[in-house]
């Protein structure tokens, strides 16, 4: 437990006259009185006002008894947070779900088909990510398949993505078509399942003109931890026996998780020469100055790489940013990927009310050298497409190529000119428009599971 977040959290609570127990494995709980939803919306906006980065901001006219549920009042909070430098509130993050929902998503464990999609172009729908033990890994959908109909539907366009939506990621079962590399199709259908995510994805080793290039898929910050540190231990053993000394993380969909496993990975990943080095610092509203922690490096492995290479999207956020940022002023570190990464430098920790965990932003972070507030993301150093027509790990992806040539020839594949017509470009400018739109099933958070 950490345990100054803890008594910050006891404080809270004890504070607003709301205490019950703060643990979610306390084997026996006081009972404690009923409250009505209006009580629990109150105590809502009470906990912002105390702990919310930009609580300053929350008008006294704010009424929480006006908004549907806990969830719907964090949504509205995030229009007070107006930071210096920022012409719009930088908060799109802070929300609410009920206790069986976040035990589900902490954990791990998903009820869907575990199938990601994504516009490779208008019109191109292409699978992005397969999760290998979910319905749609067990059916051997791979990523790189092109989606060419849903439940009998061709109309596969950016404006049928609430459709899309609803068919991948929110119904019970779903007949698609798909059009594997060698242009040959299948009729699969996809019905909803319980499965335990995997974090990391793909591990390979690759020789570029006799340098050793090892490539991890890491795709959440989130799940069984104990399972996340056994996969660390391994891919970076791995790395080192094959004398690794660039490395490439795969972060293009990685929406963030526990800072805990941030902490790991940085460890794993940063040379023995920052040991003991400032890895990063929390820092609370200016009620809790108190609470402000500072966390350093604690070299974790056997591997000493000399360069990392992360590659990123705009889905790249919150933990990922984190890990990118912590690392910058230790190592070589170079970016690529289609565009910034997603831009969120704060984070939050559960605080219980009623039958829900209420994730208000709580901190920012900042690198041994101050820098964070990257409300804009963090900027590529080489622009490279996401190569959705290709599986994991092939060598001719265009971001994965792009890294690999920069290894071999000390310069990054040139781009590869996908919008060379305005038809061109109105069809790329479509896929991005819907993207965002798909995207916005998928988790993105730095989470501090210590605070409670």
């Amino acid at each position: 437990m950490h345990t100054m977040k803890s008594r910050l959290v006891l404080s809270l609570l004890l504070g607003l006259g709301l205490f019950s127990a703060c643990k979610k494995d306390d084997v026996a709980a006081p009972e404690t009185p009923a409250v009505s939803s209006d009580q629990i919306k109150d105590s809502v906006l009470a906990y912002s006002k105390d702990i919310y980065l930009w609580y300053e901001q929350i008008p006294s006219t704010f009424n929480p008894r006006t908004y549907e549920d806990p969830d719907k009042i964090m949504e509205a909070l995030r229009q007070y947070s107006i930071e210096p430098g920022f012409s719009q509130p930088v908060d799109r993050w802070s929300f609410a779900f009920t206790k069986s929902e976040w035990d589900d998503v902490s954990s791990g464990i998903s009820g869907d088909f575990g199938l990601g999609v994504f516009f490779r172009t208008e019109g191109d729908l292409r699978v992005k990510m397969v999760e290998k033990d979910s319905p749609a890994g067990r059916a051997g959908i791979r990523r790189g398949w092109r989606i060419t109909k849903i439940n009998g539907s061709s109309t596969i366009t950016t404006g049928n993505s609430n459709f899309i939506v609803e068919a991948v990621f929110n119904s019970n079962s779903t007949s698609f078509t798909f059009q594997k590399p060698d242009n040959s199709t299948v009729d699969i259908t996809l019905s909803r399942g319980q499965y335990r995510e995997a974090a990391v994805h793909l591990d390979s080793v690759y020789s570029v003109n006799g340098k050793q290039v090892g490539y991890m898929v890491f795709n959440s910050f989130m799940g069984d931890t104990a399972r996340v540190y056994s996969e660390f231990d391994r891919v970076f053993k791995r790395f080192a026996a094959a004398n690794v000394m660039d490395v490439v993380v795969d972060l293009r969909y990685n929406g963030g998780g526990y800072v805990t496993v941030q902490e790991r990975l940085a460890n794993y990943l940063v040379n023995s020469s920052a040991n003991g080095g400032l890895m990063m610092k929390q820092e609370f509203n200016n009620k809790y100055p108190q609470y402000n922690t500072s966390t350093n490096f604690r070299k974790a492995g056997p591997l000493n790489a000399s360069r990392l290479f992360f590659i990123v999207s705009n889905s790249t956020a919150s933990a990922s940013e984190l890990l990118i940022n912590n690392l910058q002023p230790y190592m070589e570190v170079k970016l690529v990927g289609p565009k910034n990464t997603y831009g969120k430098p704060v984070g939050y920790f559960p605080i219980p009310v009623g039958s829900y965990y209420i994730f208000p932003v709580s901190f920012r972070t900042t690198n041994k050298n101050g820098q964070g507030n990257y409300f804009n993301g963090i900027a590529v150093n080489a622009t490279a497409p996401d190569g959705l027509d290709k599986d994991w790990g092939d060598v001719s992806e265009a971001s994965l190529a792009s890294v690999l040539s920069y290894v071999g020839t000390g310069a990054f594949r040139t781009q590869e000119a996908r919008a060379q017509s305005t038809e061109g470009a109105r069809n790329n400018a479509q896929a991005e428009a819907g993207n965002v739109i798909l995207d916005r099933h998928y988790f993105k958070g730095t989470i501090d599971p210590r605070g409670l």
